[in-house]
């Protein structure tokens, strides 16, 4: 018996109308969606908490999450200042950096004038870091790195491995967020202890 057509729905005022067709790449943009806060969410998960801080960038109105600039790989973290007998190892820490980036090591320096060497004037400090040493690793604005006042990075660094006993203090810390060595203002970044001990971390 044949079937006549089938009856076409009606639309009443107010209904609101039912697309016959999908909207074309919604599925996929609603996936892509999903794999961008799953992927950001691991990051977090990944990320060791006492790194998950936002720091102002020196001398400028920039800030960064370290999670976000380390991304699952080692750091060097330093306490630097401006106007110390150690202030020349801003060159070695440059070279350093440059010698690693390709392999994944992150060299950090937090400037303090825990110590009465840094600089009054932001801009100076940036103009001896940048102008100077030519750094182009990052660099955080001066902060508080002993004592209670210390910032959450250096209050967890100095819980693991003790606080810097003067400044150019040198943390190793594994991708993972362990703590692997501190090393003192006496050990250049050039020496062959510190070289021993990026590449053991590299490895």
């Amino acid at each position: 018996m044949a079937r006549g057509p089938l009856p076409v729905p009606t639309v009443r005022p107010g209904d609101t109308p039912v697309p016959r067709h999908p909207v074309p790449f919604a599925g996929a943009s609603l996936v892509a969606i999903a794999l961008l806060l799953a992927s950001a969410a691991s990051r977090a998960a990944d990320c060791p908490a006492f790194l998950d801080h936002e720091f102002k960038k020196l001398h400028s109105s920039q800030s960064v999450n370290l999670c976000s600039t380390v991304a699952g790989r080692p750091l060097l973290i330093v306490n630097t200042a401006s106007h110390c007998g150690f202030t020349p190892q801003f060159k070695g820490l440059e070279a350093l950096h440059r010698k690693y980036q390709d392999r994944g090591l992150v060299v950090v320096g937090f400037p303090s004038d825990d110590f009465n060497q840094e600089a009054k004037d932001e801009a100076r400090t940036a103009d001896i870091c940048y102008v100077n040493y030519g750094v182009t690793f990052t660099m955080l604005a001066p902060s508080a790195v002993t004592s209670s006042a210390a910032n959450p990075v250096f209050r967890e660094l100095n819980r693991r491995a003790g606080e810097p006993s003067w400044n150019f203090n040198k943390y190793l810390v594994s991708a993972d967020g362990k703590v692997v060595q501190r090393f003192d203002s006496t050990v250049t970044p050039d020496s062959p202890q510190l070289t021993r001990a990026v590449e053991r971390l590299l490895d």
